[in-house]
């Protein structure tokens, strides 16, 4: 199955844009949007996502904020979202108060993309957010080996987030053979 989903970060320029983008990109036809939450350390991304993730900390966004926007816009909108948050501000608020907090918004039945945390990691993450009804969504690699991507593909509830490319995020002019 091939899908159309979008990403764009929370916040950049501002959450009003943000509320009308998730707009325009359901209207549009996607499949899923994938929302990134604003994040001061954003590893697995490169410099384009770095930057958004810069700009809407710089502005103000936070946590709290996007949830807000969230309860507004997503009973608006035909497609699922996915949330992609980097782990830290999970724990920071507390595994399941997290969980719960973005259920209560309305991202449930939807997906949860924790790039950061590997598969031995995640028991935790996917018992809580099975009680809220969000997936996990478990990556894998073109240097995945493929014991491990077995693993991944078994364990994962919805569906499996395959990285095209190694390194960061960000333009390329190919795609590995693997993918």
């Amino acid at each position: 199955m091939v899908a159309l989903i979008p990403y764009i970060t929370a916040g950049d320029p501002n959450l009003p844009t943000t509320a009308e983008a998730l707009k325009v990109l359901d209207s549009c036809g996607s499949d899923i949007i994938e929302l990134g939450l604003p994040y001061s350390d954003p590893l697995a991304d490169g410099p384009v996502i770095q930057a958004a993730a810069t700009s809407s900390s710089a502005r103000g966004t936070n946590f709290d904020a996007v949830i807000s926007m969230l309860r507004e816009v997503l009973p608006q909108l035909s497609c699922p979202v996915s949330l992609f948050s980097y782990y830290n501000p999970i724990l920071k608020r507390g595994i399941g108060k997290f969980m719960t907090i973005i259920k209560d918004a309305g991202v449930q039945a939807n997906w949860l993309v924790v790039p950061d945390v590997p598969l031995e990691e995640t028991e935790i993450l996917r018992m809580e957010s099975s009680k809220n009804n969000i997936e996990l969504v478990l990556f894998t690699t073109p240097t995945t080996p493929t014991d491990r991507m077995k693993s991944i593909v078994s364990t994962s509830e919805g569906f499996v987030y395959l990285v095209s490319s190694v390194g960061v995020t960000g333009t390329r002019t190919d795609v590995s053979a693997r993918v």
